[in-house]
């Protein structure tokens, strides 16, 4: 390739440049060139989201994570930018609203090395026995049936004994009841005007609560008018 390349720059001659190599007619361009700064070639590798976000007293949040560093130290309030590299979450680097390069932050919190390894080892264990289980429910799921000649009801072949099928029912089907947590929170009392069961076995029963103004009274057997005689 680097072979062809060479050919292709300094030996080829195409048409549409009068004879010249490729490399004759780029140094004979007069078009002016600009060198950008090696300090300043890391932004051309950084995402940046365009969201405005404002230095705090616990750093820079992003994606719901806080990022710090020592030269953030009484800039609060200040207005910045974030550009980052995909799938580098450990450090930030924070930008004014311009562009210019302010410093790189650093994730505040970071979990430590044996609790990395720990979350690895958890996560390893947790997606074997997910495999497992999905293995398991796909032997369950094919069902066989015994040959027939004739039409009749289907008869599985799923012998299985009655203590094997209390076994895997108690494994695998929990009781929703048994998961509920009735006692996290507890329920606050009823209010005053409520007619619990508690009032109703009481001698006399709790005071009626007292009517919003200009709700009617319900009619007794007193007030209700006379039927008249036939």
């Amino acid at each position: 390739m680097l072979a062809w390349a060479a050919w292709w720059n300094t030996e080829h001659h195409p048409a549409a440049l009068d004879g010249r190599t490729p490399l004759e007619a780029w140094q004979a361009d007069p078009t002016p060139l600009t060198d950008i700064p090696s300090a300043d070639l890391w932004s051309f590798t950084l995402d940046d989201d365009g969201r405005p976000r404002t230095i705090t007293t616990h750093g820079v949040r992003f994606k719901n994570r806080d990022y710090i560093a020592d030269w953030m130290t009484g800039q609060a309030g200040r207005e910045v930018t974030v550009r980052f590299m995909p799938h580098h979450t450990h450090e930030i680097e924070v930008c004014d609203p311009h562009g210019h390069h302010l410093g790189t932050a650093y994730l505040a919190d970071q979990a430590t090395p044996e609790q990395l390894d720990a979350l690895r080892r958890a996560r390893a264990q947790r997606a074997r026995r997910l495999r497992a289980e999905a293995k398991a429910a796909e032997q369950l799921r094919r069902t066989r049936f015994a040959p027939a000649t004739s039409p009749t009801t289907p008869r599985r072949l799923d012998a299985i004994t009655a203590a094997e099928a209390d076994q895997f029912l108690a494994h695998h089907q929990a009781d929703p009841a048994n998961l509920a947590l009735p006692d996290l929170i507890p329920p606050a009392p009823p209010p005053s005007h409520w007619r619990t069961p508690a009032a109703l076995c009481a001698p006399h029963g709790p005071d009626p609560a007292p009517l919003p103004s200009g709700t009617p009274a319900a009619a007794t057997d007193d007030d209700q008018p006379a039927e008249e005689e036939r």
